[in-house]
């Protein structure tokens, strides 16, 4: 564990166990949408993990945490802020097997193609403006900066040969999810739906599909997230 020095705003908050995550009230903070996709996420033992759109290494680190037998994970994300938080929750934490680089996901190095099989993405999933949001936040809430299909692509390029693709989004964007899915080489295989309340109509999706995969989906039971509703 290495000592850090916070930032104006900033504060340690509950990860898992005895460790530590920073976030700043300033900033974007991350949501219940974001741990249900690193619980949805099933690990492998020696998996190479991606973070897309990690904002301050939420699913990430929390998936490293459950997860102590995968080899490592990557955080990629686009603001200095968030990306800098994640780096010092790393060294604060001690995670060895953890790396925060700040790019956009578009502009990922060649170095990285081919290189992962897991890929976790709590993107942004709104369409529209900024409107009462301020750019940091609102480029973490809707599609301004980058695209699902750019995300998918991204996706599909960094991973290797049936490495599967975790991702949350909103429910009424499931077709569009699962179009882009399979015409991206990226084929389903999980889909559990998620409500505020039991027996309540879904407002997320949490899918996973798999890089060169045979056609052939689970349908996982709903999952209830009362702080959603």
């Amino acid at each position: 564990m290495q000592q850090i020095s916070l930032l104006p705003g900033e504060a340690f908050e509950e990860l898992c166990g005895d460790k530590k995550i920073i976030q700043n009230k300033n900033l974007y903070r991350f949501t219940s949408d974001s741990i249900l996709l690193s619980r949805f996420a099933r690990a492998k033992y020696g998996d190479v993990v991606a973070d897309f759109c990690s904002g301050s290494g939420i699913v990430g680190l929390h998936f490293l945490c459950l997860n102590g037998h995968i080899s490592g994970v990557t955080l990629f994300e686009m603001q200095p802020s968030l990306s800098d938080m994640a780096a010092r929750t790393i060294a604060f934490n001690g995670f060895e097997n953890a790396l925060a680089v700040c790019c956009r996901l578009q502009d990922i190095g060649r170095e990285y193609d081919d290189k992962f099989s897991l890929v976790l993405c709590n993107p942004p999933y709104e369409r529209g403006g900024l409107q009462n949001l301020t750019y940091e936040k609102a480029v973490c809430r809707k599609e301004i900066t980058i695209t699902l299909p750019e995300i998918v692509s991204a996706a599909y390029k960094k991973l290797k040969y049936g490495g599967r693709f975790a991702l949350v989004n909103r429910a009424d964007r499931l077709a569009e999810a699962i179009y882009l899915l399979k015409s991206h080489g990226l084929e389903p295989k999980r889909l559990q739906f998620v409500s505020g309340t039991p027996g309540g109509k879904p407002y997320l999706i949490l899918i996973e599909s798999t890089k060169g995969g045979k056609p052939g989906l689970e349908l996982l039971p709903p999952a209830v997230n009362a702080a959603g509703a």
